[in-house]
């Protein structure tokens, strides 16, 4: 059989089912652990509520560090032994943390299910790129994005389900189950992608000399920067929003409902951006949706502070409604604006630019998380700062 009947041996909606199902399981390995928060917390002996957030954050260390290492395996291994890498690692640190006894081994758990959920960020997309190009590729990209979509939607759903049926570490389990579903999948349907001819030997010369490009051309460093300080505004929220909505404002069981609501404006930004783009410059469309975000921010931290940063819950979900709309509008644009100018490298530029983001986010992310003091304050003045820090970039970098 030649290698272009391999290539295509897989229906076109399995294949978009199976690149989508890849790409989930962070998403659900981030959303559907929210419920369970102070559940993991009082069993594992954890004193401060915000330490908690650290079953969240820490994934994101993660996946941080394994974007830079699987463009460049993949190049050179092939795009199989990379996801069966990942996926070994992502179990792996599946176990730590179904069968953690302290905090410490949930967290060292969840950092290598980090580093192994990379794999299937980065090196999904690869299999896609090798298999289509252009519209083609595009249309495929655009069905995995809509099942993706639903992920945030119905994930803290889920993960409240199998809490109050079996506990916490019956989330662990589903996601086990998963991982091991979809490596199976992938072992017996998906060929491999990538031709002998076509491997690029690793080298961490390689590596270094990707990062110093990236950071060396001022459009694809600038975009990285922004990135990560706008994912880590939305990181901030993902680390304290069980206990802003839970806790704060009382929903209790009723949190997953509120957080599938908010997450819709996400997938309403992603569908409506691939039709603004045919419109408007990105950049153009970037910087609006930065000012929106900023101006929206102000204003709401200011009303906020009026009521002692507890305001009605319809005032914050009004607020934070189009917030996420605008960081859809974003998250759609910023990775593309930072990867044109290093298409001859984009493997490897994709994981360089992937993980100096999620670091920044990381970083930025946690601060608004561990600042979080019973009020929205810390969250919506995260939202400000950091947009208005993306508009510096932007100015500084001559990019507006």
């Amino acid at each position: 059989m030649s290698s272009k009947k391999r290539r295509n041996s897989v229906k076109f909606g399995e294949s978009v089912a199976l690149i989508a199902m890849m790409m989930s399981l962070a998403a659900l390995s981030i959303d559907a652990m929210l419920p369970a928060l102070p559940a993991i917390g009082r069993e594992l002996g954890v004193l401060q509520e915000n330490t908690n957030q650290l079953v969240i954050s820490l994934l994101f260390l993660g996946m941080s560090a394994g974007q830079i290492l699987y463009g460049p395996m993949s190049d050179s291994a092939g795009r199989k032994p990379a996801i069966y890498t990942g996926f070994g690692i992502f179990i792996t640190g599946t176990l730590f943390c179904l069968f953690a006894t302290s905090f410490t081994m949930m967290l060292s758990g969840r950092i290598l299910q980090g580093v192994g959920a990379a794999s299937t960020r980065i090196v999904s997309i690869a299999i896609v790129r090798d298999q289509y190009e252009g519209p083609k590729m595009a249309r495929v990209m655009s069905f995995v994005m809509t099942i993706f979509i639903l992920i945030p939607i119905l994930a803290p759903a889920l993960g409240q389900t199998m809490l109050n049926a079996s506990g916490w570490r019956a989330i662990f389990g589903i996601l086990l189950f998963l991982s091991l579903f979809t490596l199976a999948w992938f072992s017996l349907r998906q060929p491999e992608t990538l031709s002998r001819e076509k491997r690029i030997p690793f080298t961490i010369k390689r590596i270094v000399t990707a990062i110093r490009e990236v950071l060396g051309i001022r459009q694809s460093l600038a975009y990285t920067i922004i990135s990560g300080l706008v994912f880590g505004s939305f990181l901030g929220y993902l680390n304290s929003s069980q206990q802003i909505l839970q806790i704060q404002y009382g929903l209790g069981e009723d949190f997953p409902l509120y957080f599938g609501i908010l997450a819709t404006a996400f997938g309403a930004a992603t569908l409506l951006n691939s039709k603004l783009v045919m419109l408007f410059r990105m950049h153009s469309l970037v910087h609006h949706a930065m000012q929106a975000l900023a101006v929206l921010s102000g204003l709401f931290l200011v009303a906020a502070m009026t009521q002692n940063g507890h305001p009605p819950l319809w005032a914050f979900l009004f607020y934070l409604l189009p917030v996420f709309f605008t960081i859809g509008i974003l998250f759609g644009n910023l990775n593309t604006l930072a990867m044109e100018p290093v298409g001859h490298i984009a493997g490897i530029g994709a994981s360089t630019i992937g993980s100096l983001s999620t670091f920044i986010a990381l970083s930025v992310g946690t601060v608004i998380g561990q600042s979080y003091n019973g009020t929205v304050l810390p969250l919506i003045a995260g939202f400000l700062i950091l947009s208005v820090m993306s508009l510096g970039v932007m100015r500084w970098m001559n990019l507006e």
